[in-house]
């Protein structure tokens, strides 16, 4: 039983075969499937995908590698679409990225917009952060003490424990990718030895960074956050099956998803 809380299933990687990789999550025991977008133009494609796939529910924001098109209506639009269908549980991805991109003060515009928009829609926010820990955290922070609170996750996180630690003070989850599997990720394996149990999530972030046995692939897919799971149970020393009910009940506490039959009191 395992939530992959980051996916993006209308790449057209999925295109030729997206049912048999629905048919292998759901024999890979994948209860849930949060769909992330990257700029709002998705929103109706991912509708769709979630209109499909009962298990399937989504975000809608813009990725800040994309801030380019950011214009001041678009925070009105991503509310009114995260407003519009009760399959969105998310607003993202959003956040900081200064390793492909230097247009900070667009980032940071858009990020605190959507920041806005999750907390005046009472939903959590899906954050990117690549080589930009101190700068998401002293934005979340701001906004902590100008607007309040929010909850949202680190998606496939990769920052060292220290960085870590900033933003499980902040209140946020961290959620694990394929990445977490890789040998040479020693800051990533700390971090997931570190977090909390009641704050740790899994992904795969498909259809990039497919885990290690399937590290080779062009693809990752859903079932493979199996991958992941069994990597930070390693990590973790703790046992497996544990870990899957504790993600998927962590997953669906953050998001607001139903529970699983099998966790259902």
């Amino acid at each position: 039983m395992l939530v992959d809380t980051h996916v993006h299933l209308n790449f057209p990687e999925y295109a030729p075969d997206l049912e048999a990789v629905a048919e292998r999550w759901r024999s890979a025991g994948v209860v849930r499937l949060v769909h992330s977008c990257v700029e709002p133009s998705e929103f109706p494609t991912i509708q769709s995908l979630a209109a499909q796939f009962p298990e399937l529910f989504m975000a809608v924001g813009l990725h800040p590698l994309d801030t380019e098109q950011w214009q001041p209506d678009l925070k009105d639009k991503i509310a009114s679409l995260a407003a519009s269908d009760p399959k969105v549980v998310a607003i993202g991805e959003t956040g900081l990225d200064f390793y492909k991109a230097t247009n900070r003060e667009e980032q940071e515009t858009a990020f605190w917009a959507q920041l806005e928009v999750a907390h005046s829609l009472n939903l959590p926010v899906i954050i990117h952060c690549r080589e930009a820990a101190a700068a998401a955290r002293d934005l979340l922070q701001q906004f902590v003490r100008d607007r309040g609170r929010v909850q949202g996750v680190m998606h496939c996180w990769g920052g060292t424990p220290e960085e870590t630690e900033w933003f499980l003070d902040l209140g946020l989850f961290i959620s694990f990718s394929g990445t977490v599997t890789f040998k040479n990720a020693k800051q990533i394996h700390a971090s997931a030895q570190m977090v909390p149990s009641d704050r740790l999530l899994v992904e795969t972030d498909c259809p990039f960074l497919a885990p290690v046995p399937k590290r080779g692939e062009k693809r990752n897919e859903p079932s493979y956050v199996r991958f992941v799971a069994e990597a930070v149970a390693r990590l973790r020393q703790c046992d497996l099956l544990a870990l899957e009910q504790q993600t998927t009940l962590n997953a669906c506490h953050l998001f607001r998803l139903p529970l699983p039959a099998e966790l259902t009191p």
